[in-house]
């Protein structure tokens, strides 16, 4: 399509997006005819030959009839029933039939029976109050709150500018570290105990107090001469 002619305008030569019918001397393939083989969507017009299919292999019959050991009969048993000798089995002893309880004089109660055979007035019950149900919860007054009228956050109302006052920076001004090398404090100091000759260190302990009697003892005021009594013996 490359061509070195002058073109008029916008337009160049391209790939037609769609077919054109001039460069087709027939329909085209969307009229396309129903083909001649198989059997799917076969020419009505066209004489069709028998076709044949080969089924698929069926499985094999297993050989094995006979229901096996795990359907073992007990050689015992015959046409007629088990054969052998009789054999019995002890069960569990049933449980003693309640008896039948005929009630007493003191059963009955023939004062309620008025109600029945006589008419009598409606009889009311006052039952207790019902603990489920509760009171409606509804809030009072106080437990609505107005928007405080102070602040950049008021919602009905407008508001003056708000400003906020951020602390000092240290970029660009005199206290930045533009080279950010460490100062004399961030080293630490190595003792000299370790590289020169260790002095001796000395501890101070408690005073120690010597052993003695901790009792109580009675002193002079603690006595009383008077009340002492001493009878002579004869």
């Amino acid at each position: 399509l490359a061509s070195t002619e002058n073109w008029v305008g916008s337009w160049r030569p391209h790939k037609p997006r769609g077919p054109i019918a001039a460069h087709y001397s027939s329909p085209g393939p969307k009229y396309g005819l129903p083909g001649s083989t198989g059997t799917l969507n076969h020419d009505p017009r066209k004489h069709q030959f028998p076709a044949y299919t080969f089924g698929l292999r069926h499985c094999a019959l297993r050989r094995e009839c006979s229901p096996g050991p795990t359907y073992f009969i007990p050689p015992c048993i015959t046409r007629t029933g088990k054969e052998g000798v009789p054999s019995y089995s002890l069960y569990g002893r049933h449980k003693e039939f309640n008896k039948f309880r005929t009630p007493g004089p003191g059963q009955y109660y023939p004062e309620h029976s008025g109600k029945n055979v006589f008419t009598t007035a409606p009889a009311y019950t006052m039952g207790s109050k019902c603990k489920g149900f509760k009171n409606e919860q509804t809030p009072g007054p106080a437990a609505y709150s107005l928007p405080p009228m102070l602040g950049p956050k008021v919602v009905n109302k407008s508001s003056s500018p708000f400003y906020s006052m951020s602390g000092k920076s240290n970029i660009g001004s005199f206290c930045e570290d533009l080279k950010k090398s460490p100062g004399p404090a961030s080293y630490t100091t190595t003792d000299l105990n370790t590289y020169k000759y260790k002095s001796p260190q000395f501890s101070m302990i408690g005073r120690n107090v010597m052993p003695g009697d901790s009792t109580r003892k009675p002193g002079p005021g603690a006595h009383c001469p008077v009340e002492v009594s001493f009878k002579q013996q004869k």
